[in-house]
């Protein structure tokens, strides 16, 4: 039976993630409306902005989860990691024009430095037969605190105005950084030998899984075309903010329980249905961008997002060896992150030269085939007691 102590970590892990994420999507439900329509950048400028961003987090995560392995310290990038993320809120507030945008999208996404060491300190304390469901629990308490950030911007954005909002929204990852140092302790790591951590060292599975993943984020670009495409259809502003927020509410009660059926009927089943569900979400925006459409669409856009993101970290997790687990995990952010730039950044090129359907029609294509090279990639389980 796992102490107690370890379930009251990942509790407390999770409670700082719901209020992180809370004061994030203050900010992110109405940031491509920010960005076009009140600092009036076009949508190429758009998906250059968001590219960094998930660049840099890529990046990032690769950085701390290898300091992390090598250093044997995990607690110190989760905390730092939100307080970046509460600085640039602040900075967002008190920007002029998008150029003043990039330094602190950069910083924000950078925060992300949090996320390698916080992964492989919940799969440290997880087994096997619950890792999934650990997982779940974070993503959907991240979703929940989106949920609660979306709502306080629907109901408060038109009394407090863009800059007193995003000054507000950065509370509560003040508050996060206060408990995470205040009620924490630096979890003892049994001594390992850190050999550092090569692309070559990867088993078969581990490679082909990496690579098909970063093939589906070179056509996974920002939600921010979903929301501006959402508004192409002449609904209000307010109308958009409640798709974001049915999206985020869907995706919080179905992490969860996708997590915890992973651990039940294998990885590979919910992976698949995330990517099923994401390719009808492209296919809704290109043939039924309706109002009724656009509901069901982002309904399907929260069940991918569900599935996908518990599944992802836990397969990584369980492929990688034990002594590189961070180092594994932010590498693989780091591959797929570093292709999400050039998706948001073709995205908008499309978008502004061809037509708004195109990067959809990339984007289904490229998850047809991430499908089929899933077929080749063996779930593997290994003895992980922590």
């Amino acid at each position: 039976m796992r102490p107690k102590s370890k379930d009251n970590s990942i509790k407390i892990f999770a409670l700082a993630s719901f209020l992180h994420d809370m004061g994030s999507d203050i900010v992110f439900s109405v940031w491509p409306v920010f960005v076009t329509q009140v600092l009036g950048a076009n949508m190429s400028i758009l998906g250059l902005i968001d590219g960094v961003g998930d660049a840099l987090v890529s990046i990032s995560q690769a950085v701390s989860g290898y300091l992390s392995d090598r250093w044997g310290k995990r607690k110190i990038f989760v905390w730092v990691g939100y307080l970046f993320g509460g600085v640039a809120r602040i900075g967002y507030a008190l920007s002029p024009s998008w150029q003043w945008l990039i330094p602190f999208r950069m910083l924000d996404r950078s925060g992300k430095i949090r996320g390698s060491p916080r992964d492989a300190i919940v799969s440290d304390l997880s087994t096997n037969a619950d890792r999934g469901r650990n997982f779940g629990l974070l993503r959907a308490m991240d979703n929940l605190g989106a949920v609660f950030g979306i709502l306080i911007s629907l109901f408060f954005l038109k009394y407090l105005g863009y800059t007193k909002l995003f000054l507000f929204a950065a509370i509560p990852s003040f508050i996060a950084v206060v408990m995470l140092i205040l009620f924490t302790k630096e979890a003892g790591q049994e001594k390992r030998i850190f050999k550092g951590l090569s692309f070559a060292s990867f088993d078969r599975n581990l490679k082909t899984y990496m690579f098909l993943s970063a093939l589906f984020s070179l056509g996974s670009f920002s939600y921010s075309f979903l929301i501006v495409a959402s508004q192409r259809s002449g609904i209000h502003i307010e109308s958009v903010i409640g798709l974001y927020l049915l999206f985020t509410l869907v995706a919080s009660i179905f992490s969860y329980p996708f997590g915890k059926l992973s651990d039940s009927i294998g990885r590979k089943k919910i992976l698949y249905l995330s990517f099923l569900c994401w390719g009808l979400t492209t296919l809704l925006f290109i043939i039924w961008n309706t109002y009724l459409g656009l509901i069901l669409a982002f309904i399907l856009y929260g069940l991918h997002r569900a599935a996908l993101e518990p599944v992802q970290k836990t397969m990584v997790a369980e492929f990688s060896e034990k002594t590189v687990v961070a180092s594994t995990l932010g590498a693989f952010q780091m591959v797929i992150g570093l292709c999400a730039l050039p998706a948001s950044i073709l995205a908008g090129i499309l978008w502004d030269t061809i037509s708004p359907q195109a990067p959809f029609y990339l984007s289904l294509f490229l998850t047809a085939i991430a499908g089929i090279l899933l077929t080749r990639v063996r779930e593997t389980k290994k003895s992980s007691s922590p």
